[in-house]
């Protein structure tokens, strides 16, 4: 067996070397490989982003390699944490394309490996059945779910991620910005107690009324398995939970789910999502020796031998990926007109997403209306604005 790992892996790693991930199918692969190298241990799992910060604060880091998004960099790049990447990019990294070089004040900061996006991910078996298409907006949803919910085919038409916390922040961020609103105000001040904050969160509701009841503890994992145990038709789901739908060892719809292009939430607008990449970072707090035998470790992670070995597992950036049948949906929806934002990589949007995150579950519980929900994630937002010295 060892001498089989190593065949994929071009050098022997002596660095004992450890990396903190998301724990979703890409991820599972990349670090896979990663480990073909030797010395290496990945941690993986959906908390990664809360553990990362004190982690690489710690002299020396705790771990070596992190993965990354959009957003879960930004509290490591304010604090200084992870270390320009430009001279282990001239060294090791010439099979690199110009679109995975993170760049933040003209350094690399990351390697991104993949795109990452919801789609509309729904079972074209059961929309047949029902004799409805392909919704492409969401009132299209709507009227969708409530035809397939009369023919009694499924025992909940959508799944969301909708767990109060950080999933539920992302939901409002994709639906807000898809009715063309903007958080934040040119002076930094929080702007989602208006019109199409209200709008917003009403079309949530109104989507939770064709979900499981426990819809404030999904997350994507749990959409993941309500898609592969037969009991959803519908959910805008991650791009890179789709290759689990045709696993054999674990899904009952195996060849039944297709990716949509992600729903509009007005009429001549972009899809009501954003866009996101993931990567690699390496820690500033270890040795050059480690950073050095850290970053060849990760590029064998992300190479064409491994995206040949696992396409679907995302939407690669790698060389020799080749787009599958279920990536179709997320790539329509990338190249969506008029496009769709990327998700902002800043301190002040990291404030208003767990803002949001925090507070919204109020308004679906009855607790709030949805101006005094919204007035509450505005006062949240400015208390750590205020705090963070991103706001006077």
């Amino acid at each position: 067996m060892g001498s089989t790992a190593m065949a994929a892996c071009a050098f022997e790693n002596t660095v004992p070397l450890k990396s903190l991930t998301a724990g979703f199918e890409a991820w599972k692969s990349a670090t896979s490989a990663m480990a073909e190298c030797r010395n290496f241990t990945p941690e993986l799992g959906q908390e990664f982003a809360t553990k990362q910060p004190e982690a690489f604060a710690a002299n020396p880091s705790l771990y070596h390699i992190g993965g990354v998004a959009n957003e879960t960099i930004v509290p490591l790049l304010n604090a200084g944490t992870i270390r320009p990447l430009d001279d282990l990019v001239a060294k090791y990294g010439q099979n690199l394309k110009p679109n995975q070089l993170i760049k933040v004040d003209g350094k690399i900061m990351a390697i991104a490996m993949m795109v990452h996006t919801q789609h509309l991910m729904n079972r074209k078996d059961i929309l047949e059945q029902a004799g409805v298409a392909v919704p492409t907006t969401w009132d299209e949803v709507l009227m969708a779910a409530e035809k397939i919910k009369a023919a009694g085919l499924v025992d909940y038409l959508l799944g969301a991620t909708t767990k109060a916390g950080w999933n539920f922040g992302e939901k409002f961020v994709n639906m807000y910005f898809g009715m063309g609103g903007a958080l934040i105000n040119a002076d930094g001040t929080p702007s989602v107690n208006n019109e199409a904050g209200v709008k917003t969160l009403v079309t949530l509701k109104a989507l939770t009324a064709y979900m499981d009841l426990e819809y404030l503890i999904s997350d994507s994992t749990y959409v993941q398995q309500q898609f592969q145990q037969g009991k959803i038709a519908m959910a805008n789901l991650w791009a890179s939970r789709g290759g689990a739908m045709d696993d054999a060892a674990e899904s009952k719809v195996v060849g039944r789910v297709d990716g949509g292009i992600a729903p509009t939430a007005m009429a001549g607008g972009a899809p009501a999502t954003t866009l996101w990449w993931d990567g690699i970072v390496i820690a500033k707090n270890i040795t050059d020796e480690e950073a050095d035998a850290a970053f060849k470790v990760a590029m064998e992670g992300i190479d064409t031998e491994m995206v040949t070995a696992h396409n679907d597992d995302a939407i690669w950036l790698v060389e020799g990926y080749v787009p599958g049948r279920l990536a179709q949906g997320a790539i329509a929806t990338a190249s969506a007109t008029p496009p769709k934002p990327s998700y902002p990589s800043t301190t002040t949007q990291g404030l208003m997403h767990s803002a949001l995150g925090d507070n919204l579950s109020a308004f679906f519980t009855g607790e709030k209306s949805a101006a005094g929900t919204l007035a509450a994630v505005e006062a949240f937002h400015t208390t750590g604005a205020k705090e963070a010295g991103v706001l006077k």
